[in-house]
């Protein structure tokens, strides 16, 4: 995966060396200098990723991170840390500054590839994030509380075959969330099966081919979605390069620095969810765009859809698709004698019985307000009757009981079906909103047919 990225560093030799190695692997790359000039780089082409050197003149790595964190426009670009002096204060402070990653030098090519590409993925995740919950904004829709998405409290599958290594790891990670320990790969497999935030593996295991339980894990169906962590010997680098390979999220060597665990583990697990958020909020939208909140039905642009799709699979000489416009007599007095919130329990119950009567085939929808109507594929006109009558039977038969009230209900009913190969969904539906016209002057709680060519 490519990305736009910043390298700022005041050695020019360090920042062309830097810059010829990502430039190699097609990352898109623009250097700064000193701080200041990446905040107006940053502000004005924002990257994908900011690699920023610790000390510099005037601003240093510090200041310029907390600086990007506090702007608004500028906060969800992930930053990484360079230095030389690699001690557990610097990282601290760094990580508090806001810092996404922090390597030191020299760097590590195989590392420095494998953060990019993990960071890369998350600024893909948050920018998308970011867009869903602008639209959701937008929509009116209140986004997910923040608090879903805490990268703290994630039950974490700690796979060694060493038990005092797994043990400690699992001594520090218990601080913060709730680790297992499974010395077993088969073992692992099943605990995988379950919610698990993070699976922390030792692809140095000697005890099991840790490298096939990771493939196992990538292509399993509860687990493929798990972020890996995988602790490993650094000079090993033909087994680092295979666990990247097979889908492992980051890499941390032994021996491990209990700091170091617990940020990384913090930032896998926050990319986890950010990635549960953006799956469901998916789901969500699309279900806002195809169901009606309030009755539970698909609404009108989901059943415009499916009509639209029924006439160009018709095929010549093939059963008509008929369809069923039902409309509550009278509701307007509903909501005038009793109130909205009775009329919507009228309207839940009326979507209730009508899903009730039509068969597996048709497509019961809500239409708009107190309509609703009924797609019927492969149906000839006779047919549709006999399910129109039934739907009114069901509905107009026996009184909607909401609280202590009963409410009397019937339904007006227009039934149209299609007419030959030239005939256009909106036909279909003006013909049977004509039908439910002449059933509501007729009286209404009845069912009138639209006869084709009529």
């Amino acid at each position: 995966m490519t990305a736009r990225i910043l390298i700022v560093d005041d050695a020019e030799g360090s920042r062309r060396v830097l810059e010829a190695k990502l430039t190699a692997e097609y990352y898109q790359v623009t250097t700064a200098a000193d701080g200041a000039s990446a905040l107006e780089i940053a502000a004005r082409e924002p990257p994908d990723i900011i690699l920023l050197d610790l000390i510099m003149p005037g601003l240093d790595g510090f200041q310029v991170c907390r600086l990007l964190k506090a702007d608004d426009n500028l906060k969800r670009i992930p930053v990484v840390l360079l230095t030389a002096v690699d001690s557990q204060e610097a990282r601290l402070e760094g990580f508090e500054a806001g810092a996404d990653e922090f390597l030191s030098k020299p760097i590590d090519d195989l590392v420095l590839f494998a953060r990019l590409r993990s960071l890369a993925r998350l600024k893909v995740m948050i920018d998308e994030l970011g867009e869903h919950e602008e639209s959701s904004r937008r929509m009116g829709v209140t986004p997910m509380p923040g608090s879903r998405l805490s990268a703290s409290g994630g039950r974490i599958l700690v796979v060694d075959d060493d038990r005092v290594q797994a043990e400690a790891l699992s001594e520090d990670l218990s601080v913060e969330h709730r680790p297992v320990i499974e010395t077993d790969p088969q073992q692992a497999l099943i605990s995988a099966r379950g919610p698990i935030d993070l699976a922390v593996i030792n692809v140095a295991s000697r005890g099991f081919d840790a490298l096939r339980l990771v493939a196992q894990l990538r292509s399993g169906e509860h687990s493929r979605q798990a972020p890996i962590l995988a602790v490993v010997d650094p000079k090993d680098r033909g087994r680092l390069l295979r666990a990247l390979d097979l889908g492992v999220n980051d890499l941390l060597p032994k021996p491990f620095d209990p700091l170091e665990l617990r940020v990384r583990v913090r930032a896998l697990i926050r990319r986890k969810r950010y990635a549960d958020y953006l799956r469901d909020a998916v789901a969500q939208s699309f279900e806002m765009a195809v169901i009606d909140p309030l009755t539970g039905l698909n609404n009108r642009r989901y059943m415009m859809g499916q009509l639209d799709a029924l006439f160009e699979r018709s095929a010549p000489g093939a059963e008509p698709v008929s369809l069923l416009m039902v409309d509550i007599d009278d509701f307007k007095r509903v909501n005038d004698t009793w109130g909205h919130v009775l009329g919507d329990d009228v309207l839940r119950e009326v979507a209730i019985r009508l899903a009730a009567s039509v068969r597996a085939i048709d497509l019961p929808c809500r239409f708009g307000g107190e309509e609703f109507v009924v797609v019927m594929p492969a149906t000839r006109l006779s047919d549709a009757e006999r399910v129109a009558e039934r739907i009114r039977d069901a509905i107009s038969d026996k009184v909607i009981v909401s609280g202590d009230q009963e409410i009397p209900i019937s339904v007006s009913v227009g039934v149209s079906a299609s007419d030959g190969p030239d005939d256009r969904p909106e036909s279909l539906l003006r013909r049977a909103d004509e039908a439910l016209y002449q059933a509501k002057s007729a009286g209404r709680n009845r069912v009138v047919i639209h006869t084709p060519r009529s």
